[in-house]
């Protein structure tokens, strides 16, 4: 009986799937779906029926599902930003030099 062998490339991501992809605005998308994601872990940490959290964050029902569903292209990063703040979060935005070798 002959051996299979398979060999599997692996390729080291940047950190950025979207720049990876080589998708338009991927820094866009990448601080997007961040803040996305905190404010999805937020609302379920928070224990907020979607009602509940449409109300404190002044969305509609269907806009929180959309967030719940991860699907974050229809909320700028400005208004993910104050989605977290109206969730008691803080968000801190960082600026430092750009070192050798760093994506």
């Amino acid at each position: 009986m002959g051996t299979n062998h398979r060999t599997t490339d692996i390729t080291t991501g940047s950190g950025n799937i979207f720049a990876d992809l080589e998708l338009d605005d991927a820094d866009g998308l990448f601080t997007r779906t961040a803040l996305g994601i905190q404010v999805m872990k937020t609302i379920r940490e928070k224990e907020l029926s979607q009602k509940k959290a449409g109300k404190l964050l002044g969305l509609k029902q269907p806009e929180v599902s959309a967030i719940m569903q991860a699907k974050f292209r229809r909320f700028s990063q400005e208004r993910l930003i104050g989605f977290l703040n109206r969730l008691e979060q803080k968000v801190t935005i960082q600026v430092s030099r750009h070192h050798r070798g760093e994506p």
